[in-house]
């Protein structure tokens, strides 16, 4: 009986490992391909910052590529207006507009400081010799920074012949040492930075009315490929420089600006 039931059962052992033997080669054939993938790896906060910095290294190359414009007495009254339209209601704003006659020919970018201020000033020598009023200059180029003044003030070299020239920034020289200069003798040319400018008039060193030329040191560009007026906190003093008496000046037409 026992041999009955062995073979109605379970049947010959070795047909079952026939049947059973190819169940592991198709779990090797299942498995196999997992080793052809190629696992990417994911990105980390190292290499985004990476990507982002070569991102703003091709737009600085653009921007270092693409053709400089001269500014344009319309720059400066549009950069007057939108500074000014948050705070000033429309009639301030329309007095706070520059008259068209106070803008001499601003720089086309193919002159040097001194070609450019032999054009917009062809009796400077005249105007030197009668110039006799401390505590004032007949000519004053506002700049970005100390370093680029100094620049300035070699280019000058062809212009200013015996122009008593004085630098006005802040670097290594003390407002009370630049208010006694001023005060000692008569100055012919100025050049500067806005912060240190204004302070002298603030602070009654530096008087206004006897200037004739206003030379903004538009065109020129930094490192960064920035302008002048394009970094916030010196054209915010630039503007306070303006209200301080120059506007008025501009409007009663014995100043005139000029872009350089």
């Amino acid at each position: 009986m026992q041999e009955a039931s062995d073979g109605e059962g379970g049947g010959d052992p070795a047909m079952m490992q026939q049947e059973r033997a190819p169940v592991p080669a198709l779990s090797k054939k299942t498995e196999q391909p997992k080793e052809c993938f190629l696992i990417q790896p994911k990105e980390t906060n190292e290499d985004a910052t990476k990507t982002r910095k070569r991102k703003k290294k091709k737009i600085t190359d653009v921007l270092a590529k693409s053709e400089p414009k001269p500014g344009t007495p319309e720059d400066l009254q549009k950069l007057m207006k939108d500074y000014y339209s948050s705070n000033r209601s429309v009639i301030e704003l329309e007095e706070l507009t520059l008259p068209d006659s106070c803008f001499l020919k601003a720089n086309d970018l193919t002159h040097s400081l001194s070609s450019y201020l032999k054009e917009i000033c062809p009796k400077w020598v005249k105007l030197r010799k009668n110039h006799c009023e401390k505590k004032s200059v007949l000519m004053l180029i506002i700049c970005g920074s100390a370093i680029r003044a100094l620049e300035l003030i070699r280019s000058l070299t062809a212009f200013r012949g015996d122009s008593k020239v004085v630098k006005l920034f802040a670097k290594h020289i003390k407002v009370q040492e630049q208010i006694k200069l001023l005060e000692k003798r008569v100055v012919h040319l100025g050049v500067g930075t806005p912060g240190r400018i204004k302070e002298l008039i603030k602070q009654g060193g530096l008087n206004l009315n006897p200037l004739k030329f206003l030379v903004f040191d538009w065109n020129w560009r930094d490192q960064k490929l920035r302008r002048m007026m394009d970094i916030p906190e010196i054209r915010k003093e630039v503007f306070e420089i303006l209200e301080m008496g120059v506007l008025s000046l501009c409007k009663s037409e014995s100043l005139k600006l000029g872009l350089f």
